[in-house]
């Protein structure tokens, strides 16, 4: 869920309010933490597909809001993000290694690579991958964001006030960026079927994980209040690990935004991967998608969505003005996946 592109996200709405972002955070979570008990009743009456939420717009609307949800919300949406995330990735290496004369783009392809060959040892090399990042994600961000509530950071403690503004519209008028930085809960379907005692731990899983991100986004946001001035966060969240710790802060913060963009390409192409197949099941998408490895993985949607992100970042672009209209467009689409998949519910009950 926590992309790179979420932190700077967390920056530009506690910089426009200030504490009161938490409000618009916590209620954001709520709508999400409903969205994941959604998908897990859909996945209970459901479970024996890996379509995602095709199988069950399928069921309710037919095979073209299906596709149109799917297609537009999931895999186009999933891979441009993709393909931004290793395309930050590229720059932020590029950034630090000033002396190496390498393109961004080349280090951005490379983690492409690495990440393709790794996922290809099917679900057990994913989650191995996937637990290390998140929990070194999650449990450094956690820390720095405590450090700052606290004020042990080693920097100078801004004197600022803490609320920028109270307005319930101003709170509710940032709830669509808030929500950005919880949406994804529903890739843990696709791979629910390969997990012991689903109907009780995928759901137990997406709540804790929902909780345990607003909590840390929580500390995070105090943090910044204490020694992030408001106009300069919302430019880069990686001054709030300069100005907290000096070069050190800098130095995690960097590696924290690595973590980041590892963590959703990782989940973007085995997710991707999985939902193809599941869609080809169905008759969706053609059956070549359902094709699988020695280790259970389907490759022709993992490299597809490879050769995508490889492609997008080749040709630059990833880095251009285009790419921030297509990404909105994929959110759109995936908000309005979410409200479909409520009315899924409503529709199977």
């Amino acid at each position: 869920i926590i992309a790179t592109s979420c932190l700077l996200s967390i920056g530009q709405g506690a910089s426009t309010i200030g504490l009161p972002f938490i409000i618009t955070m916590a209620i954001a979570c709520a709508f999400n933490i409903l969205t994941a008990f959604s998908i897990c009743e859909l996945n209970a009456l459901m479970p024996n597909l890996t379509g995602g939420m095709a199988q069950y717009t399928l069921a309710c609307f037919g095979p073209f809001v299906s596709i149109v949800i799917t297609v537009g919300g999931y895999l186009t949406c999933q891979t441009i993000m993709g393909s931004s995330e290793a395309a930050m990735f590229g720059n932020t290496l590029s950034n630090v290694l000033t002396g190496v004369p390498i393109p961004g783009s080349v280090y951005s392809i490379v983690l492409i690579l690495i990440l393709l060959g790794l996922n290809l040892f099917g679900v057990d090399m994913f989650a191995k991958v996937q637990n290390i990042v998140a929990y070194g994600l999650i449990g450094s961000l956690l820390f720095l964001g405590i450090m700052g509530t606290i004020k042990l950071g080693t920097g100078q403690v801004v004197e600022q006030p803490a609320v920028l503004s109270s307005k319930p519209g101003d709170v509710f008028s940032l709830l669509g960026l808030a929500f950005f930085l919880f949406i994804g809960v529903e890739f843990i379907v696709p791979i629910s079927t390969q997990v012991k005692n689903p109907r009780k731990k995928v759901p137990l899983g997406m709540v804790i994980s929902l909780v345990a991100i607003l909590v840390m986004q929580i500390f995070m946001v105090i943090g910044f209040s204490h020694y992030t001035p408001w106009d300069e966060l919302g430019v880069s969240t990686v001054l709030y690990g300069s100005l907290l710790y000096g070069k050190v802060g800098t130095i995690w913060m960097t590696v924290i935004s690595l973590l980041a963009v590892i963590s959703t390409l990782n989940t973007a192409m085995f997710s991707i991967a999985q939902i193809c197949s599941g869609m080809a099941k169905i008759q969706l998408l053609p059956s070549v998608f359902m094709r699988k490895n020695k280790r259970g993985t389907p490759y022709v949607g993992l490299l597809l969505v490879a050769a995508a992100m490889i492609l997008i970042n080749i040709t630059g672009l990833s880095t251009s003005d285009q790419l921030t209209f297509l990404i909105l467009t994929g959110c759109t689409f995936w908000i309005f996946s979410y409200i479909i998949l409520h009315f899924d519910v409503l529709i199977l009950r």
